[in-house]
């Protein structure tokens, strides 16, 4: 049995913006104009007035700009 803050196989852990800002170091402004252009993934919707984002996503995301790094 997990523990209370373990997550298991199944589960997708969520991040809200501010961690999402963190994580890419980027403004709210540059990551909502990279999902327009389809540069970023999109989020998930939580509620009428909350989302969050798929770390998995946004980890992929990472990898893939850091491999286009010399």
């Amino acid at each position: 049995m997990p523990m209370k803050n373990e997550v298991t196989a199944t589960q997708e852990v969520l991040d809200r913006l501010p961690a999402v800002q963190a994580r890419v170091n980027a403004s709210k402004t540059s990551i909502y104009g990279w999902m327009k252009a389809g540069d970023f993934p999109q989020p998930v919707k939580l509620g009428p007035r909350a989302v969050a984002w798929r770390r998995s996503d946004v980890d992929r995301w990472i990898g893939s700009r850091t491999s286009h790094v010399a």
